[in-house]
């Protein structure tokens, strides 16, 4: 897989590129990935509504669930179980693509958006100013604005100066990480969405998600190996008579330049709200900019002639 774009710029300190594959055929819809996303994060609650979209209570993607567990029922014979029922559901855990070409990180005005030095994307919620400009610019829907009611501070945790929609929380890490102290922000105006986890990332560890999935629907490692691994399991899916199988964002030659998390379906995209054939906004820029130049340029020309060429 491609690095991502901007990654060069860390040179020798650039790290191997990390990334997610989502095997759904192996999801239970369990939703830890959910709870363990929103608790290392400190993520606010929701999905609190009965949305009458069979067990999916969050909906989407958006600034308040970082993981999406998606529900989709089809009256149909369900192929792993090689046709001995003819009803399936189908589960996936979406999340933020991390693309190779992000169009978030193109149209970011205050440069709150970055490229890691493991190929991920992430919004520093401390720089954003709430624009929105990277919601548009995002061909999945993933980033979304925290809106509404200011948190309120627990017990023991305390706020900081010209920070009032955040809340201090102290913890216990894992790992031998000792304490540590995260902010939990309320609705402070910004744009968020998943950071695979950098900070776990920069103590050498798994994100949240992939730690608590039980079935390893969610697998977490070298990108390179992953697409190795998915291709291999996608095989032996269409071997067994899966014959849907195929991966989503896998190839480096799609309209993002491949994904820094991919999955492993069993249907069409659109079945499970995907876009079938994403294609980043900002990527025919430079030639857009190439071409209003070119034009800038002979309307320039065209008036310095008919100065020069005019009556004295």
């Amino acid at each position: 897989m491609k690095a991502g774009d901007g990654v060069e710029t860390y040179g020798a300190e650039a790290q191997p590129r990390l990334g997610f594959f989502t095997d759904t055929s192996v999801c239970i819809g369990c939703k830890a990935c959910e709870v363990a996303c929103k608790e290392w994060n400190l993520v606010p609650e929701d999905g609190l509504v009965w949305t009458g979209n069979s067990y999916d209570n969050t909906g989407e993607l958006n600034a308040n669930t970082w993981r999406h567990v998606a529900f989709i029922e089809q009256q149909a014979p369900d192929p792993i179980k090689e046709g001995k029922q003819d009803f399936r559901w189908l589960m996936e855990s979406d999340v933020c693509k991390h693309c190779t070409h992000a169009g978030c990180l193109d149209v970011c005005p205050t440069g709150a958006i970055f490229r890691t030095e493991f190929g991920t994307v992430v919004i520093q919620d401390d720089v954003c100013n709430g624009c929105g400009y990277c919601v548009t610019a995002c061909p999945f829907g993933v980033i979304g604005k925290r809106e509404g009611r200011a948190a309120s501070p627990s017990a023991g945790s305390e706020r900081t100066s010209g920070q009032s929609p955040d809340v201090l929380q102290t913890a216990a890490a894992s790992g031998g990480l000792g304490v540590i102290t995260k902010r939990e922000l309320g609705g402070d105006g910004g744009m968020h969405k998943c950071t695979l986890c950098y900070d776990r990332l920069q103590d050498g560890m798994e994100p949240a998600c992939a730690k608590a999935c039980p079935t390893d629907s969610i697998q977490f490692g070298p990108l390179d190996e992953l697409v190795e691994r998915a291709r291999e399991r996608c095989g032996d899916l269409v071997e067994a008579g899966v014959s849907e199988a195929r991966l989503y964002l896998a190839d480096e030659n799609d309209g993002i330049d491949g994904a820094g998390a991919f999955f492993l379906l069993l249907d069409e995209p659109e079945v499970y709200g995907l876009p079938p054939q994403p294609v980043v906004p900002t990527k025919d820029l430079g030639t857009i900019w190439g071409a209003a130049a070119a034009a800038a340029g002979a309307l320039a020309i065209g008036v310095a002639a008919a100065f020069i060429g005019g009556d004295p």
